[in-house]
């Protein structure tokens, strides 16, 4: 097979069954959570009290999607809408007390499935395919900057992937 073929294939399988094993370890362990919805939730617990459009910028999505992302995470009682004092056509979106509960959790969850993930891969070869990734997405997009983006947004490391 084709090298260019392989990078397609691959990575389309890799990103469903990466999706696919994070629901389902979020399930298994009582939370009905997309991996979508977690990294929306983990924005919004690493950065504060946010508008819609500072979340579709920071996840580099869309804002449509985000509006529904954030409708599945109210019904969760895991977000709360509530109106900008300074622009009332904006939104502001604030985790809920009960989302704080949950949060260790969670975090927990979601890097104990990525340790599975990434298990017997060396750290040099993670950080190369990032970069990787990183400068094949610059190709796509020239305004987009992944490793900006990791930069402007580190992980901490003890918590959020």
């Amino acid at each position: 097979m084709l090298l260019e073929k392989q990078l397609i294939l691959f990575i389309n399988i890799f990103h469903s069954s990466m999706r696919q094993c994070l629901a389902d370890v979020f399930l298994e362990k009582g939370y009905n959570l997309t991996p979508e919805q977690f990294l929306v939730m983990d924005t919004l617990w690493d950065e504060g009290i946010l508008t819609q459009q500072q979340i579709a910028d920071i996840t580099m999505r869309d804002k449509n999607s985000i509006v529904k992302l954030i409708d599945g995470l109210e019904a969760r009682n895991l977000v709360k809408r509530v109106n900008n004092p300074k622009d009332k056509r904006q939104n502001l979106i604030k985790v809920t007390e009960y989302s704080k509960t949950v949060k260790d959790a969670v975090t927990a969850i979601s890097y104990e499935a990525v340790q599975k993930i990434i298990n017997g891969i060396p750290r040099e070869e993670l950080e190369s395919f990032v970069r990787t990734i990183a400068r094949m997405q610059k190709n796509i997009d020239k305004d987009s900057d992944l490793e900006e983006l990791g930069r402007k947004y580190p992980t901490n490391p003890g918590g959020a992937i």
